[in-house]
């Protein structure tokens, strides 16, 4: 009788576990796609120059917190089904689903930790070709297209410039940033400050959500590996 309470105790916490799991799955899917559909991002994202598109790495992690999201729900739904069964099979194929998911993720995590700097710094990169030809006193054929560009990153991000501009920038400045006033234009925020600003919040919540995610599915690999042990030694079964 105490290995059946005990059992039951057991399913029944792995089930809140799993519940909870499910929350965080729609959770981390809602979030998911409030990023890729963000006003800022998108907008700037889907910039073109040159017939080149703004970098996009940014929504690789944004693709696969969606992926994450949708999977977890279903393996959530999975786990919740297989503890009120006390299905060895059900919970069995609920732990391979979670190890995989688990190793998912820490790789995710280690692709996102290598590539931190790469999303601010590819779009800073864009921005700065774009800026060149915006300020070429020459008049080339793509300075019009570049002062569209660097108008949509002044507009979204509220900056003007990048922090060192030269003496044929502040020639154009009213004309790139014309939101901006006489006082402003003195102590403008840099560009380049603002996109680090802008994708470290974004890829903080981002791993933010994924720790939260690991530490529940720690917890419920245990209460699975800790609930079939008990339903193999509970004499019912």
């Amino acid at each position: 009788m105490a290995v059946t309470g005990c059992t039951q105790c057991i399913k029944y916490m792995l089930f809140f576990f799993n519940f909870i799991f499910w929350l965080a799955g729609g959770v981390i899917l809602g979030v998911a796609l409030w990023l890729r559909h963000d006003s800022q991002t998108s907008s700037l994202l889907v910039l073109q120059f040159e017939g080149h598109q703004a970098p996009g790495t940014f929504y690789i992690s944004v693709y696969i917190l969606i992926a994450v999201g949708a999977v977890m729900m279903l393996v959530g739904f999975l786990g919740c089904y297989g503890a009120i069964q006390e299905s060895q099979c059900l919970l069995g194929t609920f732990f391979f689903f979670l190890v995989i998911l688990f190793a998912c993720e820490v790789a995710a995590a280690i692709w996102g930790f290598m590539n931190r700097d790469t999303i601010s710094k590819e779009l800073i990169n864009f921005y700065d070709s774009a800026y060149i030809k915006a300020v070429d006193v020459s008049g080339t054929p793509s300075k019009d297209s570049a002062i569209a560009v660097l108008h949509a990153f002044h507009t979204t991000l509220d900056c003007c410039g990048k922090g060192d501009d030269t003496v044929l920038f502040q020639q154009v400045v009213s004309a790139l940033c014309p939101q901006k006033s006489p006082e402003d234009l003195l102590k403008p925020q840099s560009c380049h400050d603002k996109l680090i600003e802008l994708f470290s919040e974004k890829l903080y919540l981002i791993g933010l959500a994924a720790l939260v995610v690991a530490v529940i599915m720690i917890f419920e690999m245990i209460f699975t590996m800790v609930l079939c042990c008990g339903i193999r030694n509970s004499p019912v079964y």
